[in-house]
Formats: structure tokens, C-alpha cells, sequence
């Protein structure tokens, strides 16, 4: 074991001894999760990549129970049962991008997918083999759980523990990947009285519990929404053969109905409203980012039935995009490539298209 996975293991252990002792709680798989806790990059600016294997185990039912209609019961759901009485600062993800799917000349699936947020951040690789569901892997904004730099305290390490409950994609072993992507519409607060999840929950569920791009659906659709972090969402989901969908809860119904539409690509917009959408533009509570998707269109169209893992790689460049901090949709924080035929990743950091690094499931 490295000398950097010896000091995660003591010090994460020096902070559950004091509390075992005081509650007799001891946090065996928490600790071999933390001690997994590495670096992968080293750039000058100090937004990384690290990577983390989830050993511990958890009750998505159980958090689901508690009732999340605002993102502090969330959190205080989830760290309830990741880290009781460890005192850990998570914020309320935020998200944006574009997604996509491709198919080459071998039927091979891919999903694409640039994540873009105004904010810099590093990322977190997170491994999670649930005890009741699917293995997947998937990419969480460390920035969101209150420390960019994890290895440099305690605190950051427990954080890190969390990634889990706030990644904005990832594929399972059964190929069913999912992102999540922002819109400008008000955000969704359902009250049908059925059980409610919000954007991040809705992403643990689908990759824990769905074999294809149909259970994702079903099993969506069986729930209240409340997004969070004061913003709008809507889910781009793929699967190994292909089926890719994007769920969305129509804004122009009182009820927001659940909706999910077949597309090859989207952005930021409506894809239950793409007609009615112009690109560079805005459109209202419809949606922006239209260009992009046209961007990442005219790539595709151009490799039908040869749309290999180069040809997502040159999409994703199409649709990236450069710093504004006036737009919160800008600045492509990572872009990754997603295998839902051989479930895998690749992925690589604020537009450094030569430093890609790849993970197998």
C-alpha cells in the first residue's frame, strides 16, 4: 500500500475511533473505502482528477423514506447513513452539458457527454458495488461536496465518501448510462403524493436498479421530482442497444407529466420541445444550447454506422465550450466517453483532449 493510502486509512480511522467510542458505531467499510482514495492528475492549477472504490454499503429505500423535497433532507439523509454523526459540508450539485449517443461500424455503443459549469472543479472517478445492485462507475464534481483538494484533510477524505450521492453520470455493468443536464425552466416540484426523489437521487437509482433504458424509464417515472439546487433538469439515459431517451417533466403542464423522448442528442433545451427551439439563442423557459447539439449533430451525421470512439471524441470537441462566468453552462469541465457495450470509461479534464485516462468497469 502507497504511503498517501496509509495516511487516508489513519487518518479517517482517527476520526471513527473517537466516534465509536462515543457511540460504539465503527466504520470498518467507510475506512476501506477512504484508504481507496487516490490522485490520478497532477495539474498546475490543482483541479484534479482522483478516483475512489465505495465499499461500504447503503439503503437507497431507506434514504427515499426519509422524504427529500428539499436538498437539506437529502443530505442529511445520506450522510445519516453514510457517516452518522461525522460533520460533513455538501452542497447541492449543480449541472449543465451536453450528451449524446453513437454506434459504430461494429454495433459497439457509446454515450458522449461534456460536462460544463462555470465553476472549476476537480472530479471524482467513483467505484460502487452496492450489495443490491448494479456495479457502475461515474463522475462526481468534488466542488459539490466542499473540497477540491480531498487528500489534504480529513474533512475532504469524508467528503469524498459521499460521491456516491452526488455523481452527474455514469454506466453499469449492464450498460445503462445516464447524465444529467440543466435547463432554465422553473424547477420541478412534484406533489402527487407518490414518493419523492430529487436530480441526484434519480441518477443512484437508475444506475443502481436499471438493465436497460426502459427500467430507468419505469422506474423514474414512479416518482415525485424535486429538483434541486434551485435549478431545472432533465436526464439524457442510453443503454447497450441503444435506446436513448430523454426523460424531462414538461414545464408547460401544471403537473409537470413525465415525459421521455427518443433523441440522439441534446443539450440544454427541452428534447419534448426541440422543435420549437432556435439555436443561439435563448428560449425561454424552452431552453438554450441548440448550437451545440447542431454542433454535435453535424459530426455524427457525417460517420452514420461508423461512429467510433474517435468520432465521440471529435463530437464532444464540437460541443465544448470555453470559460464565461456569465453563463453557469459554460466551461466543459470534463468530457467523457462512455462504453454501454463493454461498460467502461474515458475521460479527460477542462478541454485537455490529450490527456485522456480510461477505466474499465
Amino acid at each position: 500500500m502507497k504511503p498517501r493510502n496509509i495516511a487516508i486509512a489513519c487518518g479517517v480511522a482517527g476520526v471513527a475511533v473517537g466516534l465509536a467510542a462515543a457511540t460504539g458505531i465503527v466504520y470498518r467499510k467507510q475506512i476501506k473505502s477512504a484508504a481507496s482514495l487516490k490522485r490520478l492528475t497532477g495539474y498546475a492549477d490543482s483541479y484534479d482528477l482522483y478516483a475512489i472504490d465505495i465499499a461500504y454499503d447503503y439503503d437507497l429505500d431507506r434514504i427515499i423514506a426519509a422524504g427529500v423535497r428539499d436538498d437539506q433532507a437529502y443530505i442529511d439523509a445520506v450522510v445519516a447513513q453514510v457517516l452518522p454523526g461525522v460533520p460533513v459540508h455538501v452542497q447541492a450539485p449543480q449541472f449543465a452539458c451536453s450528451a449524446f449517443v453513437a454506434v459504430d461500424a461494429e454495433g459497439r455503443v457509446r454515450t458522449g457527454r461534456n460536462y460544463d459549469f462555470k465553476d472549476d472543479t476537480s472530479a471524482l472517478l467513483v467505484r460502487n458495488h452496492p450489495r443490491d445492485g448494479y456495479a457502475s462507475i461515474g463522475f462526481a464534481a468534488l466542488n459539490n461536496l466542499g473540497d477540491n483538494t480531498p487528500l489534504d484533510s480529513v474533512g475532504g477524505r469524508a467528503a469524498a465518501l459521499m460521491g456516491p450521492f452526488a455523481q452527474l453520470d455514469g454506466v453499469n455493468e449492464c450498460g445503462v448510462s445516464i447524465a444529467v443536464l440543466t435547463l432554465d425552466s422553473k424547477p420541478c416540484d412534484q406533489d402527487t403524493q407518490r414518493p419523492v426523489i430529487n436530480t441526484s437521487l434519480a441518477i443512484r437509482l437508475v444506475l443502481d436498479r436499471a438493465a436497460t433504458t426502459q427500467e430507468a424509464v419505469d422506474l423514474l417515472s414512479a416518482y415525485d421530482m424535486h429538483a434541486m439546487a434551485g435549478r431545472d433538469y432533465h436526464f439524457f439515459i442510453n443503454d447497450a442497444a441503444g435506446d436513448a431517451r430523454v426523460v424531462e417533466w414538461d414545464p408547460r403542464d401544471p403537473d409537470r407529466a413525465f415525459k421521455a423522448t427518443p433523441v440522439r442528442q441534446v443539450t440544454n433545451f427541452y428534447a419534448c420541445y426541440g422543435d420549437e427551439v432556435l439555436p443561439n439563442q435563448k428560449n425561454g423557459e424552452l431552453g438554450h444550447g441548440k448550437e451545440r447539439a447542431v454542433a454535435i449533430a453535424d459530426v455524427l451525421d457525417a460517420h452514420v454506422g461508423a461512429q467510433d470512439e474517435a468520432v465521440a471524441w471529435k463530437a464532444l470537441r464540437a460541443a465544448a465550450q470555453e470559460p464565461n462566468p456569465e453563463d453557469i453552462t459554460s466551461n466543459t469541465q470534463w468530457s467523457v466517453v462512455f462504453d454501454n457495450t463493454e461498460p467502461a470509461a474515458a475521460i479527460t479534464l477542462r478541454r485537455h483532449w490529450g490527456d485522456v485516462d480510461a477505466f474499465a468497469l
